[in-house]
């Protein structure tokens, strides 16, 4: 597999073979930053941990140069930053038992339009590769444009795949934007009560970004949340849970514009908000 940006970077961490290592691979999360994978897809990691057939692997597009600095890191030159968010990400791949992760090294400016052609090729040749069975991805209402551009590139690269290649799913997770206002037709609840000590420790690894703002905290505190208000007439079913929304028919049908897509899902929101309304001010 040859990637397009010379700065980019492949660990493995049990040293298996890459061609050994991405083809196992049954759960895949393509990211926009190190630390995006251990928010949106612990689901995945959590899954993998432990098993003796099913393997995660983490894709990360760009390098996280312009993220806010705090701390020892103020002081941290462009180059330094870069480098420490590679190594936070891949003490992060050994903690989370990763198959492999993969850091592309694009800018945010490349990712969104200057490589974007280069950085779907990339995700092309990696899903080529690595053919999971689900995929995690930024959902498309996300509230960061390097996130939604990311997803875009995303799934431009797996529409390209052949049919049997295709996985079997395709979520949108919530990183910067909650999806609790998801209609329960494409609603995907996650449940990750699990290993919430492996939780804290993936999301402990990202100090660079922790000094700064304390996403540790707040993912556990979002995944209370979502777990305890999904349903207000039924006790909890879970301790914590990430909501996704279902991205799998934009890949099995190329027609389907994204935006107009995503926003019928906020249309039909917007249309059980004023049913209720009407129904009950009566």
């Amino acid at each position: 597999m040859k990637l397009s940006n010379a700065n980019s970077d492949i660990h493995i961490p049990d040293n298996s073979p890459p061609n050994s290592a991405l083809p196992r691979t049954t759960h895949l999360c393509i990211a926009a930053h190190a630390d995006d994978i251990e928010i949106m897809a612990f689901a995945g990691i959590s899954h993998c941990f432990d098993s003796e057939i099913d393997w995660f692997t983490g894709v990360v597009v760009t390098d996280g140069a312009g993220s806010p600095r705090r701390g020892k890191y103020l002081q941290y030159t462009k180059e330094e930053l870069i480098q420490t968010r590679i190594k936070e990400q891949r003490e992060a791949a050994g903690i989370g038992k990763y198959s492999a992760v993969i850091q592309l090294g694009y800018s945010s400016s490349d990712a969104i339009s200057e490589k974007a052609e280069a950085v779907s090729s990339d995700l092309e040749q990696i899903l080529l590769h690595c053919k999971p069975k689900t995929v995690y991805l930024h959902n498309l209402a996300d509230r960061h444009d390097t996130h939604i551009a990311v997803a875009i590139r995303a799934l431009n690269a797996l529409r390209l795949l052949p049919n049997e290649d295709k996985p079997d799913q395709v979520l949108g997770v919530e990183v910067w934007r909650d999806l609790d206002w998801l209609g329960d037709k494409y609603k995907v609840v996650l449940n990750v009560s699990e290993a919430q000590e492996l939780h804290t420790k993936l999301l402990q690894v990202f100090k660079s970004q922790t000094a700064s703002k304390r996403y540790d905290l707040a993912v556990h505190g979002r995944n209370l949340a979502n777990a305890t208000y999904q349903n207000a007439y039924s006790e909890d079913q879970m301790q914590a849970a990430t909501i996704a929304m279902d991205l799998t028919p934009l890949i099995q049908n190329k027609q389907l514009d994204y935006a107009r897509y995503t926003n019928e899902l906020i249309d039909e929101f917007k249309q059980s908000v004023s049913t209720a309304i009407n129904m009950l001010k009566k």
